[in-house]
């Protein structure tokens, strides 16, 4: 009897929609933290501190808010200069409520769950962004 390995898609994209969906559906405003500096991230350079950023993706805020298996894309208002916002999936750090500091930090995706499109190219797959440096404090902190 053969081995079949199943691969599965990540399923981090699927958390993320389902973690804003959430906190929509309480009257929170969620937000994202994105490690920008991963390869796609698309967000003015002025919205970038110590290589991340805070992302407001409240619909009040953003236009066109599109949240699929690869990007998270809108258009948003950064000093009062609208832009098209584009961060992949890969990039994004955690989503949390503004108000509460609810949320969950993305856990990195189980191995063999890596994007299915373009399976057969031989590009690796991106890496988790690094952990803060040490002496830095985190920016999510615990719920009980």
């Amino acid at each position: 009897m053969t081995e079949e390995i199943f691969r599965m898609s990540s399923h981090r994209p699927y958390l993320l929609r389902a973690l804003v969906e959430w906190i929509n559906d309480n009257g929170m405003t969620p937000h994202l933290m994105v490690d920008a500096g991963v390869p796609g991230v698309q967000v003015p350079a002025s919205a970038i501190k110590e290589e991340r950023v805070v992302l407001n993706i409240a619909e009040r805020a953003v236009v066109g808010l599109h949240i699929d298996n690869e990007y998270v894309s809108f258009t948003a208002r950064f000093g009062g200069t609208s832009f098209p916002v584009n961060v992949p999936i890969a990039a994004v750090l955690a989503v949390y409520a503004r108000e509460t500091g609810q949320g969950m930090a993305l856990p990195d995706d189980i191995p063999g769950t890596e994007p299915l499109p373009g399976d057969d190219d031989d590009t690796p797959p991106p890496s988790a962004p690094e952990p803060p440096a040490a002496g830095k404090r985190p920016f999510l902190r615990v719920v009980k």
